[in-house]
Parts: C-alpha cells; structure tokens; sequence
C-alpha cells in the first residue's frame, strides 16, 4: 500500500500544481483549490495567499483521508525575488524532483541566479522538510513543511 500512496502522490502532485492543472471550485472561502483523481485515489491541493502562503494536501483512498502534508512558504527578500520568479523556479525544481519518482529527501537544483534546495526526513509515514531559495549566500524564500499517514 505505501508504494501505491507514493506513486500516487507523485503523480497527483505532478499533474497539479506543477502541471498547471486546471483550478478546482474553492472548497472554502478564499481557497485556491486543485484536485485531481484516479480510481480509488483522490488528491486536494488546497492553499490560501500568494506571495506568502498556507498550504494543505490531502489523500483519500476509497472516500477515507489517508495521507495529508502542511506548509507555509515566504517570500524573505522581495527585492531579490518575488511570488512570479518563486513560483517559476520552484516549479521547476519540483518537475525535475517528480521525475525521479519521489518528493521526500535532499533535492538541489539551479535556475538562473537561484539555488533550490529541500532537506527532509524520507519517511512519507511522518515527515518534516524546508524547501529554500537561495540568490548567492542570500536565502530569499523559505517553506517548512511536515505531513504523514492519517489513521482514525
């Protein structure tokens, strides 16, 4: 089952936010919401703000929330990066991240004059990470995050 969850994940992760998947209906008021689903998966991306953020991601299985994954992200210097090029490099750095069939972990990737980096504990059950980005010595960008398995 955990290979399932993870395949799925990065599956839907990859088809959503990365993928520019087509916006879901606000499932709350002033949500940004995407969804996406397959068979008996269903995946929620769901975030309020812009430029600074809160984030949700949630699994169900067969209608039953199994896996859900929590962040804030910053903007720490806006006159060396702002939401759009964020946005960009983190996408980015995530297609390439997806592609090796994983999320958890160290990840480094350049773009431009941005160092992207993620460092977090590799076990999808219970995990926590900070996502970085970096203009020299610089961090202009940061996103901590924490998530697992959800069991009634």
């Amino acid at each position: 089952m955990m290979d399932a969850l993870l395949d799925f994940i990065v599956e839907a992760k990859s088809k959503t936010y990365v993928g520019d998947n087509v916006p879901s209906a606000a499932c709350r008021p002033a949500s940004h919401d995407i969804a996406y689903e397959r068979g008996a998966w269903r995946y929620l991306d769901s975030y309020f703000g812009g430029t600074d953020f809160l984030r949700q991601e949630v699994v169900w299985w067969k209608g039953e929330p199994v896996w859900a994954m929590n962040y804030y992200g910053r903007v720490l210097m806006p006159d060396l990066i702002d939401a759009v090029v964020a946005g960009t490099v983190i996408r980015d750095a995530l297609s390439a991240l997806y592609r090796t069939g994983r999320f958890l972990g160290e990840y480094d990737h350049r773009s431009g004059i941005y160092d992207y980096t993620d460092r977090s504990t590799t076990n999808l059950e219970s995990f926590i990470g900070i996502e970085r980005i970096h203009v020299g010595e610089n961090e202009v960008y940061r996103l901590d995050y924490h998530g697992g398995l959800i069991k009634p």
